[in-house]
């Protein structure tokens, strides 16, 4: 198994409440987390705490997530941002991902994919000064095998199959090719009797067979019935 990392993360959300969640939720997994209300402010903690990842709204007082992400200083640092939104569009997300945002989840965010996300984040940290803590079990992608339905924002329909889903994605086999960078909206027919699960997503990898696709607006109640297919 891997050796986790207790990482140092940098919150920039101007919400009082929110920020608290955020920073709860990251401190009870065991990591050290930092709370800020602006990008100004998120400037000099860089300079100061150099964290392993940043959570970041979008819309701040002042200067804004876009442009603190367009900041040479904040590109030259290679921190892998989680950018959250509570006024998501495609044109939004398609920019933060280009300014090299790890992911991009819509508000309210479900703490489950945010937890998901940082464990990828704890993998690609090699810091000498993270210290260890208690091994714990990555989350992992779900082999499945569910009827899907892909159309990008010129209407092309591609159907097939998903064979592998998580909380932030999925890799699907399809009939026709995509894209990569392409929004899309996905439909997912669940096993049993559930309702179908649609998502806006992003692809972010083209194969041979198929792509791969984050998500962009997976509600937290629909990102609870992905998981539940492990079960």
């Amino acid at each position: 198994m891997t050796t986790a990392t207790a990482m140092r993360v940098l919150i920039v959300e101007d919400e009082p409440d929110l920020g608290e969640v955020f920073y709860d939720y990251i401190v009870a997994r065991g990591h050290k987390a930092d709370v800020v209300r602006s990008a100004e402010a998120a400037l000099d903690r860089i300079r100061r705490l150099r964290p392993h990842a940043i959570v970041l709204d979008v819309k701040l007082p002042g200067m804004s997530g876009l442009d603190f992400m367009s900041l040479p200083v904040v590109r030259e640092a290679a921190i892998p941002v989680i950018v959250v939104s509570g006024h998501a569009t495609e044109h939004q997300a398609r920019e933060c991902l280009r300014l090299g945002a790890l992911e991009f989840l819509a508000k309210p965010v479900p703490l489950e994919v945010l937890g998901t996300v940082l464990e990828h984040i704890e993998l690609l940290t090699t810091t000498a000064d993270a210290p260890p803590r208690r091994e714990r079990r990555v989350a992992r992608r779900i082999p499945v095998s569910l009827p899907v339905r892909v159309v990008n924002e010129k209407g092309k329909v591609a159907y097939g199959t998903v064979v592998e889903v998580s909380a932030t994605g999925l890799r699907a086999r399809l009939d026709k090719s995509l894209k990569a960078g392409a929004p899309v909206r996905v439909t997912i027919t669940m096993p049993g009797n559930q309702a179908r699960l649609e998502v806006i997503g992003l692809v972010v990898r083209v194969e041979t067979d198929g792509a791969a696709v984050w998500f962009l607006d997976l509600a937290p109640t629909e990102a609870e019935r992905l998981l539940a297919l492990a079960q």
